[in-house]
């Protein structure tokens, strides 16, 4: 079976719209948010619907497959419009200020408590100061302080009297009390002379004396320190019975509103305690020296000790929230405990404390990139971790990897109930999935997005509704009709597939944007505004593909258009610079020498060469093996290359370049080079599809164009790729002037017929090739290198000079397949 030359409507698929009748997009109605995709939406409602843990969901999908905009529809969707929030708030641990608790409060009264622990802060110093200074307290110490002195000198005053008695006098001089001999008559302290003119007797007994009521003083002496430490306890519980005055006005006030929260009553309990214990401290002047944010943990009492730190405040929140973190470290995940400086040193409270997205996405939705999530040092382990303990613990990451030996803040953990939702290509799935062992436990369910969908009538109705929906969601001028139609003809081109349609629809949205703009004062957008821009985005990114061509126009890189050459064929080289993507041919030659089949891939022998476009030229040994090798044993080596490349060849479609060029250089029969192959084969010859069909296409063809266009010029496809044709006009008005060709093949020996004018020689019953035939040139040759092979090794042996003029080559290999 010959190949096919295929005609012009074989190359394009038009898109007519015939059952959708509207002259432009503003007839026709918005399309349903979950267009194109039905699998990932089902996945995605339950997903989101199903309450029990573990049941968070990964959506996977290319970059712009509409992912954020259909999960946040459906979100929006499932989630529950009225739900009872709670507010989170910190307050601080009177016992351990190192680890903040945690209170729970119904929407909005978190920010209220917070408000009224401020605003009886704010009255505490003042109130404080006026119960120190009032009467009632001054007359309690007054009292006090009257007895303590009143007790203390009726002490020693007994003494005092006691030792007179005996002619010795308690004096208390600067150093402290002591006794004194008196004068019996005036009763005055005699100095030290008066005291030696005594009679010695006299002397020692009042020598006798003072020592008898040296121990009594000194026991009296011993017991004023507790007397002065209990006056001081006793100064102290003035002070709390006036503070316990004080406050319990300030705090009954607040309990009233919080009579049915027992936790924030207990925390009221606590600050009145607090309060009652340091509140002599608490004063004005001690407020306004302090900085407020430094006050914790700096040596100071400060009123902010009292405060509430609202973390979450959920008052203003309808339903469910839901949350979309695009940076997600670990504290925009899990929160975090900030730090101020004072006096050099870094200091944290409460206070402090800061929310992270699972704090606010708490009873809701987080939605995350994958990517992101996963490049964040530490995040998704963290996450991880929350997900399982279901509980928000702050982390940080000097904590989690050791990097500080400081007391760190460790504020109660908070109750977690939320759904994550994941966002990221395939790739990323499979990965985690594979490697990750705790993933399958937590992203139970996949959403997986599809990239293209059939190209029938009811699915190009509904694109052309989605074109619609989209130029009223960007505000753009309404598209006329053959505008629509461009567009799904793209998206086909998109595709790489005549019959489908992509719906990875950004480079539609932004082409829409740029007609749009072209547009100009045009009241719609026409399909020559489309070409235009389309136009436009081409010459935007070429210089690369113009650099190639110039090279090959200027004969730097030798591609033949015309002429035979054995052994070398027009291949053709496809190039992705992000998303624009181009072909070039490219000159793949063989070599062929007496060998012991070997095939040398020059790409793979320098390193160039990938493990695919490897595998491909091994494919051409079992080609080779199963077709010529079935009778005699291939003696030949041979080497293959892409000339003129100097970067890392991958894939396989080459391959039937390669193998026409393997049989023309073994056969000595030349290539036509004004054909270009691409396609791949298997060890039977079948020739398998490839990708980016058109653009090889539309590459060979722009260079025979520049050089002028003959007639014979054409590019050689697999057959398999015909449905995947989306040709741009100048090679379909090309085609249909006879002016170029495209050809559609099954099967290596329909390429070769073409590109030598030969036929390729079907073997008979017997196994016999016709002479003249592709098949029997190539067999000769290989008989005859055969026989080479074994004249060099067996020169004593005459027998085996007239081999090859004795015998004709017999094929024995299975029956040939025309299609895949």
């Amino acid at each position: 079976m010959p190949a096919r030359l295929l005609e012009p409507h074989q190359l394009y698929t038009v898109s007519t719209l015939d059952d959708l009748p509207f002259s432009n997009t503003s007839e026709l109605p918005d399309v349903d948010q979950s267009f194109a995709q039905p699998r990932a939406v089902d996945a995605l409602r339950f997903g989101l619907a199903m309450p029990k843990a573990g049941f968070n969901l990964f959506v996977l999908g290319e970059s712009g497959s509409r992912r954020h905009a259909l999960v946040s529809h459906l979100i929006e969707e499932v989630r529950q419009k009225t739900v009872a929030h709670v507010d989170y708030c910190y307050v601080n641990d009177f016992q351990n200020p190192h680890a903040p608790r945690l209170l729970q409060l119904p929407a909005g009264r978190g920010a209220r408590l917070r408000d009224d622990m401020q605003q009886m802060t704010s009255r505490l110093g003042p109130a404080i100061a006026m119960a120190f200074e009032s009467e009632e307290y001054r007359a309690r110490v007054n009292a006090l302080e009257e007895g303590f002195k009143q007790r203390q000198e009726g002490a020693l005053s007994e003494l005092g009297d006691t030792a007179l008695a005996r002619g010795v006098a308690l004096m208390h001089t600067a150093a402290g009390f002591a006794f004194a001999p008196i004068d019996p008559e005036s009763k005055e302290p005699i100095n030290k002379e008066a005291f030696e003119q005594l009679p010695t007797a006299r002397q020692r007994e009042l020598v006798d004396i003072i020592k008898e009521f040296q121990a009594p003083l000194e026991k009296l002496l011993a017991h004023f320190p507790r007397w002065r430490h209990e006056l001081q306890e006793a100064l102290r519980e003035i002070g709390r019975d006036a503070i316990r005055q004080t406050i319990g006005h300030l705090l009954a006030e607040i309990r009233t509103s919080y009579v049915d929260l027992p936790a924030v009553l207990a925390f009221l309990d606590a600050v009145g305690a607090d309060i009652v214990e340091f509140g002599d401290t608490l004063r004005e002047a001690r407020q306004e020296e302090a900085d407020p944010e430094t006050l914790h943990f700096t040596g100071s009492i400060s009123v902010q000790r009292y405060h509430v730190n609202l973390l979450v405040d959920n008052s203003t929140t309808q339903g469910q929230p839901v949350i979309c973190e695009n940076l997600p470290t670990v504290p925009n995940l899990l929160g975090r405990v900030e730090h101020v400086s004072h006096m050099g040193t870094l200091l944290a409270n409460f206070t402090l404390i800061r929310a992270g997205a699972l704090h606010r996405a708490n009873g809701g939705f987080l939605v995350l990139d994958a990517v992101k999530l996963l490049t964040q040092p530490g995040a998704w382990d963290a996450l991880k971790r929350a997900l399982q303990s279901a509980r928000i613990s702050i982390e940080s990451l000097g904590e989690i990897y050791g990097l500080t030996s400081t007391v760190q803040l460790q504020p109660e953990a908070i109750p977690l109930k939320v759904k994550i939702v994941l966002i990221g290509e395939p790739i990323i799935y499979y990965l985690l999935a594979e490697f990750d062992p705790e993933f399958a436990g937590l992203f139970k369910v996949a959403a997986d997005f599809d990239d293209r969908i059939p190209r029938n009538t009811e699915n190009s109705g509904q694109f052309a509704r989605y074109l619609a929906t989209l130029a009223r969601r960007h505000q753009l001028k309404a598209l006329e009709r053959a505008a629509v139609t461009r567009l799904i003809e793209h998206a086909a081109r998109l595709a790489e597939d005549a019959e489908r349609l992509s719906v990875l629809t950004r480079e539609l949205i932004e082409l829409m944007l740029e007609a749009d703009f072209l547009a100009g004062s045009a009241e719609l957008i026409s399909r020559a505004h489309i070409e235009q821009a389309m136009a436009a985005r081409t010459r935007r990114a070429d210089r690369l593909r113009e650099r190639i061509f110039e090279a090959i126009q200027r004969d730097i890189l030798l591609i033949a258009t015309a002429g035979e050459l054995i052994g070398q064929v027009n291949g053709l080289a496809a190039i992705a610079l992000a998303d624009f993507v181009f072909a070039h041919p490219v000159r793949l030659s063989a070599a062929v020498r007496i060998g012991e089949g070997e095939m040398i891939d020059i790409e793979r022998e320098v390193e160039l060469g990938g493990p695919i476009h490897s595998k491909g030229v091994m494919i051409l040994s079992g080609f080779f093996s199963a077709r010529f090798g079935r009778g005699m044993p291939l003696a030949f080596n041979a080497s293959l290359v892409f000339e003129q490349t100097y970067g890392e060849v991958e894939g396989d479609s080459a391959s039937l370049a390669e193998l026409c060029a393997l049989l023309s250089a073994i056969g000595a029969v030349p290539i036509r080079q004004c054909w270009a192959v691409t396609g791949s084969v298997n060890q039977y010859g079948a020739v398998q599809p490839i990708g980016a069909v058109n653009e090889k296409i539309e590459g060979f063809f722009d260079i025979c164009a520049a050089r002028g266009l003959s007639g014979e010029q054409g590019v050689i496809i697999p057959a398999a790729n015909v449905r995947d044709l989306m040709l741009k006009p100048a090679v379909l008005e090309a085609v249909a002037a006879g002016r170029f060709r495209v050809a559609a093949v099954d099967h290596v020996d329909q390429a070769i017929e073409l590109l030598t004018g030969l036929p390729a020689g079907d073997a008979d019953a017997n196994g016999a090739v016709p002479e003249g035939s592709i098949n029997y040139l190539v067999a000769t040759h290989l008989l005859e290198l055969h026989s080479m092979q074994q004249l060099a090794h067996e020169e004593r042996k005459p027998s085996a000079k007239h081999v090859s003029h004795r015998k004709k080559p017999v094929l024995k290999q299975p029956p040939k397949k025309t299609s895949q």
